[in-house]
């Protein structure tokens, strides 16, 4: 197998590409020969020593994955050799095979690209835990999403729309405002060049977003917070901004609002009959044209760094997949 390999905490140009023993099996595992991989921002924490998970050195970076399964492990049932799935296993998926607890693979319909499926459990599974479960997202309701264009954010906006809220997306520049209106934005706020506050109450009649889903942190969260209806929620989804915002406490309590934090690989290790749920949720969304995940842009093992470099500088809509 060839294999990505981080050997030492570093920036993502370091990572190596490798030739390694293919791997086997155990009891309740199974083996996937990957056909994409989902990058995503944890994956360049991870690499940089900055994540809150800190892999034993050398390891693959890579947590999510959809290809075919190649070899079962004993004890598995419901999987078998050739089936389509996708998985997230945290770590290993930026490879040729990845080995997984089955209990971490999902099947896939055949109808859904293995590309796209590659991107769904971490992003999409992270924006159906944060609207749904943790921020209780109603029809009719006002979301906010904060870096709309990524690939968090883009998926949140879709997931906003088939919940039957209205999205206004906060994106960086028109081109990205662009990609969140193509995907069922209501209203696009470039936070760059306006004055956040005032569009949120221009946009919403002084009532402020319900829910406000931030992945950014850093600048825009504490205008965000002052903006937010009374009753609403915040769900602190990520800093990919850089700075993590510091919140003076009496903001919640003048708007009797929720400061609710999403943390989603927990939820899905505490909770997978929940999460498997949002996930097939998600496939009949995806199924019926509803919510439509954007592929922006394909990388070879060997431009592994290049992915996340692009992903730590803002410059990906959508998601980015690697193809061993």
């Amino acid at each position: 197998m060839r294999a990505v390999i981080c050997q030492n905490f570093d920036q993502p140009e370091t990572l190596t590409v490798q030739t390694l023993p293919d791997p086997q099996p155990g009891p309740g595992e199974v083996v996937i020969a990957v056909e994409a991989a989902g990058v995503n921002y944890p994956d360049a924490l991870m690499v940089m020593g900055q994540y809150q998970v800190r892999p034993p050195l050398p390891f693959t970076p890579g947590a999510e994955a959809a290809g075919r399964i190649s070899a079962v492990g004993e004890g598995v049932t419901g999987l078998q050799v050739g089936q389509r799935v996708a998985a997230f296993t945290g770590t290993g998926a930026f490879a040729s095979h990845l080995k997984a607890d089955a209990r971490a693979v999902l099947p896939l319909p055949d109808a859904l690209p293995l590309d796209v499926a590659a991107t769904l459990p971490l992003a999409y599974g992270t924006s159906l835990h944060a609207l749904i479960q943790r921020g209780a997202l109603q029809a009719g309701e006002t979301l906010l999403v904060l870096g709309a264009a990524g690939g968090v954010g883009l998926a949140a906006v879709m997931i906003g729309k088939a919940l039957g809220a209205r999205v206004i997306a906060g994106v960086s520049s028109p081109e990205k405002g662009e990609v969140a209106r193509q995907h069922g934005a209501d209203e696009v706020i470039e936070y760059g060049t306006e004055d956040l506050r005032e569009r949120l109450k221009t946009l919403t009649g002084g009532h402020g977003p319900d829910v406000i889903f931030d992945p950014v942190g850093d600048r825009y969260a504490e205008a965000a917070f002052r903006s937010i209806a009374w009753g609403g929620r915040y769900l602190v989804i990520g800093f990919a901004g850089g700075e993590i915002p510091r919140l003076s406490l009496n903001l919640p309590l003048l708007k009797g609002a929720s400061i609710v934090g999403v943390f989603w690989g927990e939820f899905a290790r505490r909770d997978p009959q929940t999460n498997a749920r949002n996930l097939a949720r998600l496939s009949a969304w995806i199924a019926q044209g509803e919510v439509h995940p954007l592929v922006s842009e394909r990388y070879e093992l060997e431009r592994t760094g290049e992915a996340l470099r692009a992903l730590l500088d803002r410059r990906v809509t959508g998601k980015v997949v690697l193809t061993p």
